[in-house]
């Protein structure tokens, strides 16, 4: 048992991160003016997470700034653990769209928009939020299911990689710093969100 041991920590390389300040020429898409957090109180949170491919990346969150050491213990968590992310990127890089984000199953953060269909400020909108792997843990309301693609995710009971779980890895990594899971809502479940508030 010790040999297997240190043969996997030979073979993965130490959890990494790093935090840097964010400007508002960082977020071209993202922030407007308006907005509900200044660039100012955003920071971007660099960590280490598993692939899908079987090897260690580096990606990306833009968080608040009060979140970042929830975040990290988070991550570094699903790292060890070897739980699989699909991406990680900030949403600029999709020029803000969720629904082009969540189609490539980017993993994400902030973004200054909307509850889906409200007028309320999403907590994505506060940097309070994340989105992992949304098309293994998609949006489901009625029939209509955010992205298309995670209709083949619909059976939660038949659990594979990077799905989000009751009492699952990525469930519990949140759980443990008080994170709430939106894959709880009942109605119209968010599998992939997690937030401070639960909404």
């Amino acid at each position: 048992m010790k040999l297997v041991l240190l043969t996997i920590l030979a073979i993965q390389p130490p959890f990494a991160h790093s935090v840097t300040p964010v400007t508002r020429a960082d977020l071209p898409h993202s922030w407007r003016p308006g907005c509900p957090v200044a660039p100012a109180r955003l920071r971007r949170l660099r960590v280490s997470y598993w692939g899908f491919d079987g090897r260690a990346h580096t990606g990306t969150l833009i968080v608040h700034a009060s979140v970042v050491g929830d975040l990290r213990k988070v991550f570094r968590r699903l790292y060890l653990a070897e739980f699989p992310i699909r991406g990680m990127r900030p949403v600029d890089a999709y020029g803000a769209s969720d629904d082009r984000s969540m189609a490539a199953d980017n993993t994400s953060a902030f973004n200054c928009r909307f509850v889906s269909g409200t007028r309320r400020w999403s907590m994505h909108a506060y940097g309070k939020a994340v989105d992992v792997n949304p098309v293994e843990n998609p949006y489901v309301s009625g029939s209509r299911v955010q992205p298309p693609a995670g209709r083949a995710y619909l059976n939660r009971s038949n659990v594979r990689p990077g799905m989000a779980a009751r009492g699952g890895t990525l469930v519990r990594a949140f759980s443990a710093v008080g994170w709430k899971w939106g894959g709880r809502w009942t109605g119209t479940p968010d599998y992939q969100h997690f937030s401070t508030t639960g909404s």
